[in-house]
Order: C-alpha cells, then structure tokens, then sequence
C-alpha cells in the first residue's frame, strides 16, 4: 500500500508540476499516468469519472486524482492524490506572485505565456477528442447517438447564445442522461 501512496503522489505530482493552464488542460496529463504509465483505471473508466467529475461543483483536477486514488487506495490514496495536486501547485502559486511583480512586464516572460498557449490549446484539443468517443458513442464503441449530440447542441446554444447559467444545462442534462441513456 505504501508503494501504491508513494506512486500516486509521484504520478499526479509530476503531471501537476508539468501541467500548465488549469485543471481542464491538465486532465490529458492526468489521463497520462493513471491510464498509460500506472494502469489505475481504464480509459473508459477516466472518461467516465471526467464526466461525472465535471457535473460536480468544483475544480476536476482534484475532484478526478481523488477519486482515482479512492478506487486504487481508499481513503488515504484520496488524501494523498488531493495533496499530490495542490500542495505543488500551491508553492508555486507563491513563487509566481513573487516573480510576477518583478518581471510581468519582461518580453521573454510574455514570450514564455506566447509560446506554451499552442501547447495548451492541443492538449484541450485531444482531451476533447478522446472524450467525444464516449460522449456520442455509448461506451465509446458505437453507434453514433443523436440524444447526447443533441443535449450538447442544446447547451452551447443555451449558454453561448442565450447566456443561460450552465448549471441548468448540466441538471438537464443529468435528467436526460438518467431518463434516456441507460
């Protein structure tokens, strides 16, 4: 079990220190070391667990690394994925700030933000692609369902549109899911 804690704090802490951009463009990194390097749980599993993570209130990374560390080592694997994911981004939250008012206006930090943007915007990219497989095909093996396309349509144009409050659209959702997706 030791080795099992040590393991979970190196994996999500080594993907924390080199995720950059907040919670969501961290995930593919999360996905990374549970799935790939660790095999905590399966691809389905993590698209399953991002999904139910992001009907919750609250940030996904701890709310995902949490449970992973539940399922593989109950509650002390919880603490120590929780700890794994905040602890490291705390202290450099501290050393940012710090570093932040001497050189916010240097062109090499500002080039820095510049460049790390594309890396971020196609790490989003691929955790949206893997994740519509298991969104528009029922356990991500087929067929096409037009009941999720269609509940997603429905919130983009409710909240990008008509600038509904997105947590109706999750409720709604949540209802439909439970009524029609079995």
């Amino acid at each position: 079990m030791l080795k099992t804690l040590l393991d979970l704090m190196i994996g999500f802490g080594r993907a924390t220190l080199l995720g950059y951009g907040g919670g969501p463009s961290i995930v593919p990194l999360y996905e990374h070391e549970a799935v790939n390097v660790y095999g905590w749980v399966t691809k389905e599993e993590f698209g399953q667990a991002l999904a139910f993570g992001n009907a919750l209130p609250g940030p996904i990374a701890t709310k995902l690394t949490m449970y992973i560390g539940y399922k593989v080592a109950g509650w002390p694997g919880a603490l120590v994925s929780l700890l794994a994911v905040t602890l490291p981004t705390g202290i450099m939250l501290i050393a940012f700030f710090a570093l932040l008012g001497k050189f916010k206006d240097s062109t090499f930090f500002k080039g820095m933000v510049a460049g790390v943007r594309p890396v971020v915007f196609v790490m989003l990219a691929m955790l949206a692609w893997d994740f519509a497989k298991y969104t528009f095909e029922p356990a991500g093996t087929g067929p096409f369902s037009w009941l999720p396309f269609g509940i997603a349509a429905a919130f983009f144009v409710s909240v990008h549109y008509l600038h509904l409050n997105p947590l109706w659209g999750v409720l709604a959702s949540l209802i439909l899911g439970g009524l029609f997706l079995r």
